[in-house]
């Protein structure tokens, strides 16, 4: 019986090899991944996460799971949302990046309405019906099994909950795709050689994004997780995209 195989970044590898190699880009790019974010994408990646904020519906009392938090920039508005009734649980599968992220929330006083929890998105630790909010940030296109993980977001979803998903998509025009590509292949490996010191963990950065489905693929899987009233936003020209499904 042939092996499965997926694909790490142009690569095709086994399927239990990618999140092994996942792993090893994460722990070298943690310490350095929030000045890198600022540097990649010229600070434009918190108005990003501020509309994927928005979007998300998240209020007082609710309990929100936030898949792939890296360093808990979306975790931290969602605790303040929920106050001291809701819970928020910050979570991702890499224990570096989590560490990170556990800092920096208690550095800036996060505490209480806060669980830390090391998680792989395709396969969460909590019953049917958990959530009234689940997302997962630049996260799902590191995932091995998409399908699954989006499936497991869908079953611990509360009815009436919804999920979303911020993710770099396609740029709906020609010419920003072609500099969108020159940046992606040129300029993010060599600002990840100067910074992070690792210019292979943000050529990874660039290709992954290429293999991601675009914009319609995403909904698509989505509506076959379950999900209804699925719709997407583009932001930066698609460049990224937040795309939200409901369980009703």
């Amino acid at each position: 019986m042939p092996e499965k195989t997926t694909h790490f970044g142009f690569e095709t590898v086994n399927v239990d090899e990618k999140a092994e190699r996942v792993r090893t880009v994460f722990d070298s790019v943690a310490s350095r991944y929030d000045i890198m974010n600022d540097l990649m994408s010229f600070g434009i990646h918190r108005l990003w996460k501020h509309i994927a904020v928005d979007l998300a519906g998240v209020r007082s009392g609710m309990k929100v799971l936030d898949l792939a938090s890296g360093t808990g920039d979306l975790a931290s508005r969602f605790a303040g949302l929920v106050g001291s009734d809701g819970e928020v649980v910050m979570s991702d599968i890499n224990l570096a990046m989590l560490e990170e992220g556990r800092k920096r929330m208690v550095d800036e006083g996060y505490a209480g309405n806060i669980e830390y929890m090391q998680i792989d998105a395709e396969s969460i630790p909590f019953p049917d019906n958990s959530f009234h909010v689940v997302t997962i940030a630049f996260g799902l296109r590191n995932v091995t099994d998409k399908d699954r993980a989006l499936r497991e977001m869908y079953r611990v979803l509360k009815p009436g909950g919804r999920a979303l998903v911020l993710e770099f998509s396609k740029p709906v025009s020609k010419p920003l795709e072609k500099l969108y590509d020159f940046y992606s292949f040129k300029a993010l490996p060599l600002m990840g050689k100067l910074v992070a010191r690792d210019a292979d963990s943000y050529r990874y950065l660039a290709e992954s994004i290429r293999m991601h489905p675009d914009q319609e693929t995403l909904r698509g899987m989505m509506e076959e997780a379950g999900f209804e009233r699925c719709d997407f936003h583009n932001l930066t020209g698609g460049i990224v995209a937040v795309h939200r499904g409901f369980k009703l």
